[in-house]
């Protein structure tokens, strides 16, 4: 029997595609099967909520991790989320095209720098104007938030300018038709129509955050506290992973992992969380 070439790439492309799939699922089960017993084990409770990491001791606890990525994340989406819509409505309602397409591609190409250069600048530069002028170490939840802010700027923009163009041009033309002003079309009319949209930027900006490693180890100071301010030291679960990892044996390395099993967790509501936010626009839209 003859087989089509149609048929055969057909194969070759789901073949692919499910080999993806089959990657995602290794490495979920590969996480879970090393973090799960170390979580049940301490408990979930102790795991999440203490805060006493001393692995020499076997005590696992992370909460003062996931206060210091609460804290960097928020403070680099405040950031990036301020100067992010900001560059996306400028783009879109008042730049002319020339200039749009030198400023756009120009932001975009931030996404391609290595985190280790962002984080370099910030040790130079951010660490040490933080400690003269703000006070503390310098190494802080500010700059980590700053560094991070600026690398999560490319997501945001681009994701934003993509929900804004979505709009139809016949609500600017029937804002502007009804006598508003070209600000109060895109305040009132315009970024409204794209909520949906830019809160998928958002999130999918912090889920990038949230997930950051290099630069964050080399600004944020990585001290296992709960930070009091905004220029007190901090480390990140993404950070404890990178710097104990290449020594950690036994309970130790099954606790990394569980710590591995609270990002994929938290990235992954907030993947879907953005998913659903698209998906609620599309269906809108087709409404």
């Amino acid at each position: 029997m003859k087989i089509s070439q149609d048929r055969v790439i057909g194969w070759v492309l789901l073949a692919v595609a499910f080999s993806a799939l089959s990657s995602l699922a290794l490495i979920t089960t590969f996480i879970f099967k090393e973090g799960v017993p170390i979580i049940l084990k301490q408990g979930v409770g102790n795991f999440l909520f203490s805060n006493d990491w001393y692995p020499g001791e076997g005590k696992f606890g992370i909460l003062a991790m996931i206060v210091g990525s609460l804290f960097v994340t928020l403070g680099a989406m405040f950031i990036g989320a301020i100067f992010g819509f900001g560059c996306a409505i400028v783009l879109t309602q008042f730049c002319p095209r020339r200039l749009v397409s030198i400023i756009k591609p120009a932001i975009e190409l931030l996404a391609g720098i290595p985190s280790v250069v962002y984080g370099s600048i910030g040790v130079v530069i951010l660490v040490p104007f933080i400690r003269d002028y703000l006070g503390g170490p310098g190494l802080s939840v500010l700059a980590a938030s700053i560094v991070l802010g600026i690398m999560v700027l490319p997501t945001v923009t681009s994701i934003s300018v993509d929900a804004l163009q979505a709009v139809p041009r016949a609500y600017r033309e029937g804002s502007i038709a009804l006598g508003a002003t070209q600000w109060q079309t895109t305040w009132m009319v315009v970024l409204k129509a794209a909520r949906s949209g830019l809160v998928a930027a958002f999130i999918l900006g912090m889920g990038r955050a949230v997930g950051e490693t290099m630069a964050v180890i080399m600004v944020a100071g990585n001290t296992l506290e709960i930070p009091l301010g905004l220029t007190s030291p901090v480390r990140t679960l993404t950070s404890n992973i990178a710097l104990e990892m290449g020594y950690a044996s036994g309970a130790h390395r099954q606790a990394l992992f569980a710590t591995g099993v609270v990002l994929f967790v938290i990235i992954m509501v907030l993947n879907t969380i953005a998913l659903a936010v698209s998906h609620s626009k599309a269906a809108g839209g087709r409404r």
